[in-house]
Order: structure tokens, then sequence, then C-alpha cells
């Protein structure tokens, strides 16, 4: 039985739908690889990749620019890493950039991140190396997370029991902060060291008063008006001695 004409034009368009399908996959994936735009490439080293794998997307300011073309693996301590970049970003990266890995979010893909460098290194070259930065490993931030756990449960313990021994009235503290006697000595001598005061203030008082009482004397007011005299005349010869040292200004 020959086909009819409905059946070869459904079996016609069904190919052509499968071509262009397949076209716009190509498409795709070539604007995911870099396949239809200038390219560029450059390496880095790390020394692990922490799951980093080909065709992972390389970004800079959080721009997908390139993708991952090549891991390989240079010897047990150094793993080679290769660029295929937009020729168009060449200009923002310089010859001393750095590049990390990071991730896609919390627990997406892996991805290697760059920043650009200095304008002062220059434009980085073609298949040139560039700094890699390793990525920091659950494993160690896991560890440094343990260790401050542990610090602030001890921390935590100590605390508690300066509080305990504070309360029970132990330490120089606890005897103060519990003992009623300690409180009233220490009452007892601020009202001493204030009578003090009071005192010396009052004797003050009373020796100012007698100096003027003394000065008023008349079989002392001789002696006070020579005093006086004395220091008046002094004076006047320190002013003079200053007066005669003071350097004389040269006139032309």
């Amino acid at each position: 039985m020959k086909p009819t004409v409905e059946q070869k034009t459904k079996t016609g368009l069904f190919v052509l739908a499968g071509i262009l399908l397949l076209l716009i996959t190509i498409f795709i994936i070539g604007k995911q690889k870099n396949l239809f735009d200038r390219t560029f490439t450059i390496h880095s080293k790390f020394s692990n990749v922490s799951g980093l794998l080909s065709g992972n997307y390389v970004r800079l300011a959080g721009i997908n620019i390139g993708t991952v073309t090549d891991i390989i693996i240079i010897n047990d301590s150094t793993v080679q890493v290769s660029l295929q970049l937009e020729q168009a970003v060449k200009k923002f990266i310089k010859a001393d950039a750095v590049v990390s890995i990071g991730s896609d979010g919390i627990m997406g893909d892996k991805l290697l991140q760059i920043s650009p460098g200095t304008t002062e290194s220059g434009i980085v070259k073609e298949n040139a190396f560039i700094e890699g930065i390793d990525p920091v490993e659950m494993a160690d931030i896991m560890l440094k997370l343990t260790a401050i756990a542990d610090n602030a449960e001890i921390l935590t313990e100590n605390l508690a029991e300066i509080v305990f021994k504070v309360n029970n009235g132990e330490g120089s503290i606890g005897r103060l902060l519990n003992s009623d006697q300690l409180a009233k000595n220490l009452e007892s001598t601020i009202s001493s060291s204030q009578e003090t005061v009071k005192s010396i203030k009052k004797s003050a008082d009373g020796f100012s008063e007698n100096m003027k009482a003394a000065k008023s004397n008349i079989l002392l007011r001789g002696y006070f008006r020579k005093k006086e005299r004395k220091r008046v005349e002094d004076s006047t010869k320190k002013a003079n001695l200053l007066k005669s040292k003071k350097p004389i200004k040269k006139t032309n």
C-alpha cells in the first residue's frame, strides 16, 4: 500500500520538527560553550579543584564569560585547569588576575570566579597562566567550628563556676557582695574619711583666722609690715634685673 499524501506530509513535518529541534539544541549548547563567539584561552593551577568539572561556568563580576574546557592532573599536588573565555572580556582581565573556585549557590555546581587584577600589570595574554586560589573545604570549616564550640563550652563552664563562687561568698568579690560586716566596715571607713576631711578643713579655717588676728595685733603689726616691705623690695629687684638683661635691638 502506497503512503498517501497526508501521511507523507505528516512524515515530512515530523522530520522537519526534529531537524529544527536539533538545530536549536546545537545553538543552545554552542552558545554555552562559546562555539559561535571569538574566544581566547588561559590556564590556572590548583592543588585541589573540589569537584570542578569540564563545562562548568567561568564568571567575572557575577556574569558568565566562559567555560572550563579541560582539567589535567599534572602531578600529585597540581591540577591544571584551562578556561575558554569570550574575546570581548579580555580587556578587563589583567596579567595579575586571580581565579578561585566557588559554587553556584549553596548546593549548586562548582564554577570559577575571576578577580580582574590591576591596570598596571597589563592585559592577560593568550594561553597565559593566572594565579589560582584553592577552595576552602567543608571539612576544614567543620574543624574550626568544632574548635570554637569546644572553647565556648569551656568558657561557659568557667563562667558558671565563677558565678557559683560569688553567690556562695567565696573570693574577694563574693565576700564583698555577701558579707554584711564587710559592707559595714567599708561604710565606717568612708565615714571616718569624711570626718577627717572636715577636721582638716576646720583646722585650715582656724589657721587662716589666727593669721588675720596676728596681723591686726599691735605687737606683731610692725613685723608683718616689715615682711611686706621686704617682699615688695625683692620683687622690684627681680623686675629691674630682668629688665637689664633684656637684649637691645640693633638699628640700622
